[in-house]
């Protein structure tokens, strides 16, 4: 840590010492990620604030996914100063509760390899080294159903639709207005293509920061559903029939304030930088599907005719392939950006914006070529001609994934291999727990003939 890094550091812990007396806060949650994406927590008192923000807080890890053996499980959770900020739907008069994001360490110091936010930052770092700051922006959709039990939505309404002042309207307002009181900025919101499905875009940042603010915004939407007595999910795949779930990810390289993506005189306005980090994605897509798309369910979504990306292609307008770029607009240099369109709601954020930036650097360090633009709609092509134009797919179902990641140096790089083997080792389970079972759709269709 360097001396600026150090006093920023300081006067970050008195200003959270200050802002935790001011609002009478009584306990802080500690918040991190396991391997998988799931939101790990416990709660200090804020007696012991100043202690957690100089020496972090020990921890059981043993029984967290990915993280370390029963013989080795002592950690440390530090809280990161930057993320302090208080839970709105808690008490706010009496006894507030806030939280952080939290670095996880050994016992002696040093950083836990198994840590998904050690990985984005050791990724981020790379890309920094080659003078690049990593922005995201992802559209996480989302469904709101009656209870967890089913899958009964609270309204009919459709894409953009102009839906009356029902439940699942209002539970979109008090959710962005939540995520606004916590500092994520919010672009706009509106109802998604199926019944029940809505979408709330936040304004682009860094990838690190972002990923913090998908993993709080996962749970403010669950939080605020919880309340009002119905249910939240980012299940890829919840209905049959019916769109799925996506995080459509715009990404973006910067060198200072400079949009290292746009050029002026390309016909697409896009740089060779930006060429190279599509042919990068496209030529890796399929090893890092597994972490973009981490469920089976997720495959259950990757398919023709629901508007997901299924071909390894690009373009500008086509909103079939799975890169997209959105079409420039004169004066917004800055906003020149690609939409990568396979990954889930229901991902790892960490890991996601890890490998997704580590296969776009490769393609700019080892300079790949960038294939041709894909306008036309590829869900229409036969089979032979798209062979023909090189167009591959992805993985059809986790196992395939799983395959493809397990053989990947990319990927193993980007986690790095205490994170890539927990990980391989995770699907293989649930591949495995997943395969044998006995569906409704086989009692049904097998069960009368067999």
């Amino acid at each position: 840590m360097t001396r600026q890094n150090k006093k920023n550091r300081e006067e970050a812990k008195e200003y959270i010492l200050k802002i935790a007396k001011e609002h009478d806060v009584k306990f802080i949650r500690l918040w991190f990620s396991d391997i998988l994406g799931m939101l790990k927590s416990f709660a200090i008192t804020v007696e012991e604030l100043e202690r957690a923000l100089a020496e972090g807080m020990g921890f059981d890890g043993s029984s967290i996914e990915g993280f370390a053996r029963i013989d080795e499980s002592d950690m440390v959770a530090m809280p990161d100063p930057e993320t302090f900020q208080l839970l709105p739907w808690r008490p706010r008069e009496r006894h507030g509760v806030a939280r952080m994001f939290c670095d996880i360490l050994k016992p002696g110091g040093e950083p836990f390899e198994g840590d998904p936010r050690l990985a984005l930052k050791r990724n981020l770092k790379r890309a920094a080294d080659l003078g690049y700051i990593y922005y995201v922006g992802p559209e996480l959709e989302y469904f709101y159903f009656k209870d967890a039990s089913g899958t009964e939505p609270l309204d009919v309404g459709g894409y953009f639709d102009m839906t009356p002042l029902d439940m699942a309207t209002d539970l979109r307002r008090e959710t962005v207005l939540t995520l606004e009181e916590m500092g994520i900025d919010i672009e706009y919101s509106h109802h998604e293509v199926a019944p029940s499905q809505h979408e709330i875009d936040m304004r682009y940042t860094d990838a690190l920061t972002m990923a913090d603010n998908v993993m709080t915004y996962r749970l403010v939407v669950k939080e605020i559903a919880i309340k009002h007595g119905v249910y939240a999910t980012f299940m890829p795949k919840p209905v049959f029939g019916m769109n799925g779930s996506g995080m459509h990810v715009h990404q973006s390289l910067f060198k200072g304030k400079s949009n290292a993506f746009f050029a002026a005189k390309d016909k697409y306005f896009l740089s060779k930088t930006a060429k190279c980090f599509i042919a990068g994605l496209l030529r890796h897509a399929p090893e890092i599907t597994a972490v973009t798309s981490q469920w089976v369910n997720s495959y259950k979504r990757l398919v023709p005719g629901y508007e997901a990306p299924v071909y390894l292609s690009w373009a500008q307008r086509n909103r079939a392939d799975l890169i997209r770029v959105p079409n420039y607009k004169p004066g917004r240099e800055e906003a020149t950006r690609i939409e990568y369109r396979s990954c889930d709601p229901a991902c790892n954020p960490y890991l996601t914006f890890s490998v997704m930036l580590a296969a776009g650097l490769e393609g700019i360090e080892k300079e790949y070529d960038t294939p041709e633009p894909v306008e036309e709609n590829v869900y229409e092509m036969s089979e032979e001609e798209r062979k023909k134009r090189g167009i591959n797919t992805l993985p059809a179902n986790l196992s395939e994934a799983i395959q493809l990641t397990e053989k990947s140096k990319v990927v193993k790089k980007a986690m790095g291999e205490h994170i890539f083997n927990a990980f391989i080792k995770n699907k293989k389970i649930e591949w495995d727990l997943y395969r044998i079972q006995v569906t409704d759709y086989e009692l049904k269709r097998y069960l009368p003939i067999l």
